[in-house]
């Protein structure tokens, strides 16, 4: 709940990002708190698990490690407890600023809430007792560590900022259309989301647009609080009579309809914060680009030798560009493009699981990502199909990688799997040798000229193999060679 007054004394960090700082935080505002959990010191706490817990949800987006989903869990009963407390101590506050102590449905409310505070305070006290300190100590070491690989302020975090702008501004439509309590309460959510991707990955923005997003968080916090407040003065029976409810009412709704219009005046219109906010975020490809770039990272983080799937990914791409027949053309043909390269870029993320097999663990992880903005469920299914047939058994139909596709989107991984599954193969030794490729048509065969291979190393029996894949889609022989390259001669 926001206060009608409310303050706090903790400090900004430095550091842009500041995850060492607001985890240290966490464990001196437990102190503070365990005091006697007044309204300052819990409002301080919750302030430093908030931050703690929503750079956790940013930084998830690109590092998988457990560590922040378990650091999130860790901090959610506690933050929980503490808002079920918060909400009863700001519900106070208004009770105070609405009319005076000496009124029946004020001392009825304020009765009430002080018996729920002191069972609050009890189930707070045991929440923050069985609060694992030293573990989070632990995460307050190794995950800040993890966060500094990430530069606040990069096209990654504007990205995620993006994402979130969309569905609060997704959540502002359906607000100003019913104006409910709900659908305002939901809108106050998407902002509070949007605004903490800024505050914690965006620096420069955040300079320039705290105030605004502040200023409308807390308008639509306080409609919230008065929302719960009458409704609990409603459910405890609080008025005396209906002269005195209607009274309440009357002033409850004369605040709440005070921040609604503040709220409508900054953000209903051809010129408002909103189209601020988009202009600085990314635009048209942009888009793309950074969405590839998350996934990217994500996969650079998981796959042991991503330098080895970053080779892979040119080579492929060198292959699709040569290959003939392609069924597709402009924006469908990037995408498959796309698509392609984004398969090579992750085949190898099951390493992190396991060696063995490891392709079906890369189906797995990949299926189950959430698309970054950019990406469609559909596409990073496919994706995941194309990775999984890398290597090992070819596709078959019974598969749970080929189940669910129409015929033309089987056809289109069992081509770009084939493609992959190549190009893994001139890279078997991981060593780079095979540096690029090119393709051509001659007397009915595909033939694919490598640079740097050679026909009498071992590396040529697992090319042999590969390709036949690619030999089933295209139905014609599929001939690796080595790449001609022209001599130089000194001109003198």
């Amino acid at each position: 709940m926001s206060s009608p007054a409310q303050t706090s004394d903790l400090k900004r960090p430095e550091s842009p990002a500041g995850l060492a700082f607001w985890m240290e935080r966490v464990l001196a505002e437990c102190e503070h708190a365990a005091a006697d959990f007044a309204a300052d010191p819990v409002h301080d706490l919750r302030v430093a698990l908030r931050r703690c817990r929503s750079m956790a949800d940013g930084l998830m987006a690109m590092d998988p490690d457990a560590g922040w989903k378990q650091m999130k869990k860790a901090g959610k009963k506690l933050f929980s407890s503490l808002g079920e407390l918060r909400d009863v101590q700001v519900m106070e506050e208004w009770v105070h600023k609405l009319d005076g102590a000496e009124d029946p449905a004020a001392q009825a409310l304020l009765s009430y809430l002080g018996s729920r505070e002191g069972e609050l305070k009890t189930a707070a006290a045991e929440a923050l007792r069985q609060f694992d300190r030293k573990q989070w100590a632990r995460w307050a070491r190794s995950l800040p560590r993890r966060a500094a690989k990430f530069r606040p302020g990069s096209a990654i975090f504007k990205h995620l900022a993006l994402e979130k702008w969309m569905a609060a501004r997704e959540l502002h439509r359906r607000a100003m259309r019913h104006r409910s309590q709900v659908s305002l309460h939901n809108l106050r959510i998407g902002l509070k989301r949007f605004r903490y991707i800024v505050e914690n990955f965006l620096p420069q923005q955040h300079l320039e647009w705290k105030d605004d997003l502040k200023d409308l968080q807390d308008q639509l916090g306080e409609v919230h609080d008065l929302d719960v407040l009458w409704a609990t003065a409603v459910r405890i029976h609080a008025f005396p009579d209906a002269e005195a409810r209607m009274r309440w009412h009357q002033r409850v709704l004369e605040e709440r309809t005070k921040r609604v219009a503040h709220y409508h005046q900054r953000m209903v219109g051809k010129e408002t914060l909103w189209g601020v906010w988009r202009a600085e975020l990314p635009q048209g490809p942009e888009i793309q680009a950074a969405a590839l770039n998350r996934l990217r990272i994500w996969g650079s983080v998981l796959d042991p030798d991503f330098k080895h799937a970053d080779h892979i990914s040119r080579l492929a791409l060198e292959l699709y560009d040569g290959l003939p027949g392609k069924e597709t053309a402009g924006k469908e043909q990037q995408d498959e493009r796309e698509i392609l390269r984004l398969a090579a870029l992750l085949h190898d993320v099951g390493r992190s699981k396991r060696d063995k097999g490891h392709h079906k663990s890369t189906f797995r992880l990949v299926a189950g990502m959430t698309p970054p903005l950019g990406w469609t469920e559909r596409d990073l299914r496919i994706t995941a199909a194309v990775a999984r047939y890398h290597r090992g058994a070819l596709p078959r139909a019974g598969q749970s990688a080929m189940a669910g596709w129409s015929p033309g989107e089987r056809k289109k991984i069992l081509r770009l799997a084939g493609i992959l599954r190549l190009a893994d193969a001139f890279d078997g030794m991981r060593d780079g040798r095979i540096s690029g490729v090119d393709v051509r048509e001659q007397d009915g065969m595909l033939v694919v000229a490598a640079k740097g291979y050679s026909a009498r190393e071992r590396i040529a029996e697992q090319i042999a193999a590969a390709r036949h894949l690619l030999e089933l889609v295209y139905r014609r022989p599929v001939m690796v060679k080595a790449m001609m390259v022209p001599s130089l001669r000194l001109v003198r």
